[in-house]
């Protein structure tokens, strides 16, 4: 796990454990190797044996959009890491702290466009989701918002909830329990469609902003050059796992949806995934900090 405890894919990378250290009949431990936007954790599996003992919960950013941002990783995730399934997507809410004088996703652009430059917002660290999301939200918007860096999306959630912060367009699975307890403000989700979760939050397309549509993913990876016929165990693990009702009932209901994929399905993926964000990354002229 490329991030801390507690955001989003660390939600989804546990439940997902659970069920393939059954299937697999051996521990299977998450460990959170964090920083530079999820690059030490990815380094960590492209380094490890590949044997099948060590996996990646990669994610858009750390597979598809850290590559156009660091110049020199010393590592490719399209061509150092084997890809093995898809396991979620879940789409991220536009959140702000209730200081912010903005009941709505129309009163905010507003506010933002009347004030460029005045409010930031937080990010889980430069490259990830909850990086280039906001930056497609400004190039849509037209707006200027300040990009504030965490080592993680929780940490930058608990500076929202503390008003160092001002904006976050977090993942749903982090941010819905400081929503449903009041300590933020959702104002629209990024998905094509309202989240089941939050019914009454409309989406960006309602608010006027339909470019600004974004789903993140996760998929498992293992160190490349692993073979065949573990990459086809692991596979069959979680596509098991992932078609379980309980399994999809409790990443439902952490506002996941559970994915599986073939190798060959998730590789295909990963190509234009890449090639998406890499114009992000041009044309909004994002950098690491």
């Amino acid at each position: 796990m490329p991030f801390p405890a507690g955001g989003a894919t660390d939600v989804v990378a546990r439940v997902l454990a659970e069920r393939l250290q059954e299937a697999l009949g051996q521990p299977v431990v998450v460990e959170n190797r964090t920083g530079a936007g999820g690059n030490i954790g990815v380094e960590n599996v492209v380094r490890s044996p590949a044997d099948g003992t060590t996996l990646l919960m990669g994610t858009t950013g750390t597979l598809t959009v850290n590559p156009h941002l660091y110049a020199s990783l010393g590592f490719d995730p399209l061509r150092d890491l084997a890809p093995i399934s898809m396991a979620f997507t879940t789409d991220h809410v536009l959140i702000v702290n209730p200081q912010v004088a903005a009941q709505t996703g129309q009163e905010f652009l507003a506010l933002v466009r009347a004030r460029p430059g005045a409010l930031s917002y937080g990010s889980a660290g430069s490259g990830s989701s909850t990086h280039t999301v906001p930056e497609l939200f400004k190039l849509a918007a037209r707006v200027d918002i300040a990009h504030v860096p965490y080592r993680g999306s929780a940490p930058a959630l608990n500076d929202l909830v503390a008003g160092t912060v001002q904006v976050m367009l977090d993942q749903i699975p982090s941010a819905i329990g400081q929503i449903q307890a009041g300590r933020v403000r959702a104002l629209a989700v990024t998905g094509a469609r309202r989240s089941p979760l939050l019914p009454d939050v409309p989406t960006l397309a309602e608010i006027g902003l339909p470019e600004a549509q974004a789903t993140s993913w996760g998929a498992v990876m293992a160190p490349g050059g692993t073979p065949a016929p573990i990459v086809l165990r692991v596979n069959a693990a979680i596509r098991e796992a992932l078609a379980q009702p309980a399994v999809r009932e409790r990443l439902a209901a952490a506002g996941a949806d559970g994915v599986s994929s073939t190798p060959e399905e998730l590789a295909a993926l990963l190509r234009a995934e890449s090639t998406k964000w890499a114009r992000v990354v041009r044309e909004a002229r994002i950098t690491v900090n």
